[in-house]
C-alpha cells in the first residue's frame, strides 16, 4: 500500500511539472490557483457525501424500522409466520410494505436466521447471518449489512412472544445510494455552491495572474533568476564598496568589498546602520541620505581606513527606496597625499629660506658697497648666533634627527608667515626607529601647519610644541587660534572634503591622516582648550621604538 501511494504521489507531481512546463510565470500561477479551486470542490465534493450519506442513514434507519414494525404489527402476520404456506400468504403484505417504504426488500426471518417470507421470491428458505443484529435479543435494530453482496441500510424488528421471547424477525433492507445518487441528492443548493466557488476561484486566479504579471513586468521565472544571479555577480565583483539603504534606514545591499572596508558581514543586511556597530561618522552619512541630499567623494576617516563615499539617491516608479552609497579605500592614497604634503612643506620651507637668505645677503652686498665692513661683521655674528641659537633650542632636546630638522625648518616658514614656534624646555625625544620617525613626522608636520593656519592674524600668534617620550610617546600641539568648538572635536579627525576650501581646520585630509597614523599604532588623539584660548592637540602613542 505504501508503494502504491508513493506510485501516486510521483505521478501527480509528474503530471504537475508536465501542466506547468512551458508556461509564462502568470501562468504557472493560474494553474495553482485552479489547481488550488479544484482541490476545494473535491473537498467540498466529499464534506456533502459524507453528511448526504449520514443524513440517509439517519432517515432511512428511522424509516426501515417504522416500516418493520408496521408489518410486524399486523395480525396475519403475527398469526401465520409460522405457516408452511407463510410464502404465499404473507406476501401481499410484504409486497405492499415495500411498495409503501420504497426499500428493496422486505422479510420474515425465523430466529435461526432462515427466510421464511421475502418479497424477493428467490431468498425464500436461504440462511442469512443474525450476527450483527440486535433484533434476536428483542430490541429495534437498523445498521450496515451485505445484501445479496450489496452495501445496505438494514433495519429489524422482533415478533415477541406474550412471555418475551423472540418468535421471528421483520428485516426491511435499502441499498446504499451510488457517489452520482448522493451529489444529486445534494440538490440543487450544493451544485451552486459548487459552481459559485468555481467561479469566484476562477475570477481570482485570473486577476491574480495578471497582477503578477504587471509587477514582474513581463519577465518569467528563468529571466528573473538571471537578473538577480547577474546582479549578485555584478555586485560581489566590483572593486568599490557599495552600500544601499532604504528610507527606513535598514541596509539592503552590502556588497563583499563594502563588508571588507566597513568590517560587517552579510548579517548586518536587514538591520538599521546604526544597530550594526558601524563608525559613527559613516552611519551619520549612511543615514543622511533620508534627506534626499546627494554627496560626492566625501573622505571619512574611521579607525583604521580613509574612505571616499558618494552617495546618490534611489528610486522605482517615481518613488524614493532609499540611497546608493559607494566607497573607495583612499588609504593609500591618502599616505601618498601626507608624503607630498611634506615634500611640499620641504619646498616652502626652502623657499622661505631662499627669501630669507636672498635678504640677508643683499644687505650684506649693500653694507659692502658701502664700506661698512664693521656692520657687515656684525650682521653675520647676528645671523649665525639666531641660526645656531633656533638649532640648539631644538637639537638639545630632540635627538632624532628627522625630527629635529622637521621643527627647524616648520620654525623658519612660520616665521615667514608671522607666527612663532617655539619647542617647550622640558621637551626630550631619543633617536626613533626610521619606520616611526617616518610617523612622527606626519602626526607632527600635519599637526604644527593646522596650529601656524590657525594662528596666523591672532592677537599672540605662537604655536608651543611638547615632545616626551618617558612613557610611550606624547606630542602636544597647541595653537593661538579660535579654539575647537566641543561639537566639532570628533568630527574634525573624521571628515574633510579636499577640494573645497571651508573643511573644518582647513587642512581637510591633513587631521584625518592624524587620526588613522595614530590609530594604527594603537594611540589616541585628543583636543582640549588652552589656558590662553585656542587649542591642544595631544597625540599618545603607547611605545616609542628607538635605535
Amino acid at each position: 500500500m505504501s508503494s502504491q501511494r508513493k506510485y501516486w504521489s510521483l505521478s501527480s507531481r509528474s503530471a504537475i511539472v508536465r501542466l506547468l512546463r512551458g508556461r509564462s510565470l502568470a501562468g504557472q500561477f493560474l494553474a495553482f490557483q485552479l489547481l488550488v479551486v479544484a482541490v476545494v470542490l473535491v473537498a467540498v465534493a466529499a464534506v456533502s457525501v459524507a453528511q448526504s450519506t449520514r443524513e440517509f442513514r439517519d432517515v432511512r434507519g428511522q424509516r426501515m424500522i417504522a416500516v418493520a414494525e408496521n408489518i410486524a404489527s399486523t395480525p396475519i402476520v403475527r398469526d401465520r409466520y409460522r405457516d408452511p404456506f407463510a410464502a404465499s400468504t404473507l406476501a401481499p403484505d410484504v409486497d405492499r410494505a415495500v411498495a409503501l417504504s420504497g426499500a428493496e426488500l422486505a422479510e420474515i426471518i425465523d430466529p435461526s436466521g432462515t427466510v421464511r417470507a421475502s418479497s424477493d421470491p428467490q431468498r425464500l428458505g436461504k440462511r442469512i447471518d443474525l450476527g450483527s443484529t440486535r433484533a434476536d435479543e428483542g430490541r429495534a435494530w437498523f445498521g450496515d449489512s451485505d445484501v445479496d453482496g450489496a452495501h445496505s441500510l438494514v433495519g429489524q424488528v422482533p415478533i415477541l412472544a406474550p412471555d418475551g421471547d423472540v418468535l421471528a424477525i421483520v428485516s426491511v433492507s435499502e441499498r446504499y445510494p451510488s457517489l452520482w445518487q448522493l451529489l444529486g441528492g445534494a440538490g440543487e443548493r450544493l451544485l451552486i455552491y459548487l459552481g459559485i466557488g468555481a467561479a469566484l476561484g476562477l475570477v481570482a486566479s485570473w486577476l491574480l495572474s495578471r497582477r503578477i504579471k504587471r509587477h514582474t513586468r513581463g519577465l518569467e521565472v528563468a529571466e528573473i533568476a538571471g537578473l538577480a544571479d547577474h546582479r549578485e555577480a555584478l555586485l560581489h565583483s566590483i572593486r568599490e564598496g557599495v552600500v544601499a539603504v532604504n528610507t527606513d534606514g535598514a541596509i539592503t545591499v552590502l556588497n563583499d568589498s563594502a563588508q571588507e572596508l566597513l568590517g560587517l558581514d552579510d548579517s548586518a543586511v536587514g538591520r538599521r546602520v546604526d544597530e550594526v556597530g558601524l563608525d559613527p561618522t559613516v552611519a551619520g552619512f549612511l543615514l543622511d541620505g533620508a534627506a534626499g541630499r546627494d554627496e560626492d567623494d566625501v573622505i571619512i576617516t574611521t579607525r583604521t581606513r580613509v574612505l571616499a563615499l558618494n552617495r546618490r539617491a534611489a528610486s522605482s516608479q517615481g518613488q524614493r527606496i532609499g540611497t546608493v552609497t559607494t566607497m573607495r579605500d583612499s588609504t593609500e592614497l591618502a599616505a601618498l597625499q601626507a608624503q607630498l604634503s611634506s615634500h611640499r612643506s620641504v619646498t616652502d620651507t626652502l623657499r622661505a629660506q631662499t627669501h630669507e637668505f636672498a635678504n640677508q645677503l643683499h644687505t650684506i652686498s649693500g653694507l659692502t658697497q658701502l664700506g661698512e665692513f664693521d656692520a657687515v661683521r656684525d650682521l653675520v655674528g647676528t645671523l649665525t648666533r639666531r641660526r645656531a641659537e633656533i638649532n640648539d633650542a631644538v637639537t638639545q632636546h630632540i635627538s632624532d634627527p628627522a625630527v629635529a630638522a622637521l621643527l627647524i625648518a616648520k620654525t623658519s616658514l612660520a616665521a615667514e608667515s608671522g607666527v612663532t614656534l617655539t619647542l617647550t624646555g622640558d621637551s626630550h625625544l631619543s633617536a626613533l626607529d626610521p619606520a616611526l620617525a617616518t610617523d612622527v613626522i606626519t602626526l607632527l608636520g600635519n599637526l604644527v601647519d593646522n596650529a601656524v593656519d590657525v594662528s596666523v592674524g591672532s592677537t599672540a600668534a605662537q604655536v608651543r610644541i611638547h615632545i616626551d617620550d618617558a612613557h610611550g610617546l606624547l606630542l602636544t600641539v597647541a595653537d593661538s587660534g579660535p579654539g575647537v568648538p566641543q561639537h566639532l572635536r570628533e568630527s574634525i579627525f573624521s571628515r574633510g572634503v579636499t577640494s573645497k576650501p571651508d573643511v573644518p581646520g582647513g587642512r581637510g585630509i591633513g587631521l584625518a591622516l592624524v587620526r588613522l597614523v595614530t590609530a594604527q599604532h594603537g594611540g589616541t588623539v585628543e583636543i582640549s582648550d588652552g589656558t590662553g584660548g585656542g587649542a591642544v592637540f595631544t597625540v599618545r602613542l603607547p611605545e616609542a621604538a628607538h635605535v
